[in-house]
């Protein structure tokens, strides 16, 4: 595999993370042939394989350079390097899907006032070495019990007084009369690649698609916005366009005194904003999402 110079990505075969990667890859025009329970599927219309693989392997796939590349969340790879020798792995990119965080949660019943409350308490998780180390710092002697799965079912069950786990909205956490206390990281989806400098023709795959992801972020992130505008507002207009560059002014057939306005938000554009730019003056107000953008 590594003879070649076909460039291998690791990505979770299962799950959330799954499909936003391959949903990710294919905005960013890889045609991927995916076979059912494959664990190699090919690119058809680039030099790029995808390995499908459990997400706790993705940081050692990449740190032994069994795979070039690597999406996979902060708080798996954060959990297999903390504690490791290995630091063969750097991020190269944050993708921003995959949003969460892992945090501490105990008892709503309980008011929680600081990390001190968790000394000699015994703390379920699936992350322990990042537990580990977020006692070690707040410096607390605490019982950590490690999980696979299912981690908030263990307070309930007298196996724990504490969890530590992924929350995303929360919901699992009320149902299961837990109250998030103490958050140790933020994680997001990320590009990671080993330390190691690819080849030249590997390197030029990778700077293809780098520059393909940043487009397809941006474009996530942008509104495209038509208007029609008097001329005489346009520069009060201009400041109220969020992230905006200069925007395109064209004059409008009919009008000697309003032109049509046409602009990149690279922002949120909100019911706050249209309103704000109808009192400015502009009218026939469009926002459009923005499928592909490159500089």
């Amino acid at each position: 595999m590594k003879a070649n110079n076909r460039l291998t990505i690791a990505i979770q075969k299962s799950g959330r993370l799954n499909t936003d990667s391959l949903d990710l890859l294919n905005r960013c025009g890889l045609k991927i042939r995916v076979n059912k329970g494959a664990l190699l599927c090919r690119v058809e219309n680039l030099p790029i394989d995808i390995l499908m693989v459990r997400d706790d392997d993705i940081p050692t796939f990449v740190m032994d350079e069994v795979s070039d590349l690597g999406i996979v969340g902060e708080n798996v790879l954060f959990e297999q390097t903390v504690a490791s020798s290995n630091q063969n792995v750097e991020v190269i990119k944050k993708l921003g899907f995959g949003r969460c965080r892992l945090s501490i949660a105990m008892s709503d019943a309980i008011n929680f006032t600081g990390a001190s409350m968790l000394a000699g308490k015994k703390i379920a998780t699936s992350y322990p070495n990042l537990l580990a180390k977020y006692l070690a710092e707040q410096n607390i002697k605490a019982q950590i019990i490690t999980i696979s799965g299912s981690v908030e079912i263990a307070p309930s069950l007298g196996m724990a007084d504490a969890i530590c786990d992924l929350v995303s909205t929360g919901r699992t956490l009320e149902e299961h009369n837990l109250k998030e206390s103490a958050c140790l990281i933020q994680s997001q989806a990320v590009l990671i690649q080993a330390k190691t400098p690819l080849s030249a023709e590997k390197q030029q795959t990778l700077d293809l698609l780098l520059r393909r992801i940043e487009g397809v972020l941006k474009a996530q992130e942008s509104k495209y916005i038509m208007f029609h505008a008097p001329k005489a507002c346009i520069d009060a207009i201009k400041k109220l366009l969020p992230g905006c560059e200069t925007p395109t002014i064209m004059p409008l057939e009919g009008s000697s005194d309003k032109v049509a306005v046409h602009a990149v938000a690279g922002e949120g554009v909100f019911w706050d904003t249209l309103e704000d730019l109808k009192k400015a003056g502009a009218s026939s107000i469009l926002v459009l999402p923005i499928e592909k953008m490159m500089n």
